[in-house]
């Protein structure tokens, strides 16, 4: 649903350079048929590449989510201004407790983010 919102033009979706990495990684060792579809989905939704964060943001971040490699995401996010955070990592960020007011913005699974955007347009 979050890819056919981007899709839709409805919301901006913004993916990490590393993010991109580690899926490329997992599908050609798990599933290498499925790395055009994984194209296909990110160009339909127009998902965007944001740059490289600075090592500034990335060491503060590491200190709350003490991993490097999801400091760096973490910092992506921060340092493209995203609205929104969406994860299934519940170790580093959803049962992070130090997180929640640490960053700027809501960090969540697919569906606390599709709740919060339905909030956010005023429906139930």
């Amino acid at each position: 649903m979050i890819l056919k919102l981007g899709e839709a033009g409805a919301i901006r979706l913004l993916v990490s350079s590393q993010v991109l990495a580690e899926a490329e990684g997992a599908l050609r060792r798990k599933a290498p048929d499925a790395l055009g579809l994984l194209a296909l989905l990110l160009d339909r939704s127009c998902a965007e590449v944001v740059p490289l964060p600075t090592t500034e943001v990335v060491e503060r971040l590491q200190r709350i989510t003490n991993h490097r490699g999801d400091a760096q995401v973490l910092a992506a996010a921060w340092s493209a201004t995203a609205d929104y955070f969406v994860t299934l990592d519940r170790e580093h960020f959803l049962n992070n407790p130090v997180l929640k007011g640490a960053v700027p913005f809501p960090v969540g699974t697919p569906g606390d983010f599709l709740a919060w955007y339905r909030e956010r347009l005023g429906g139930e």
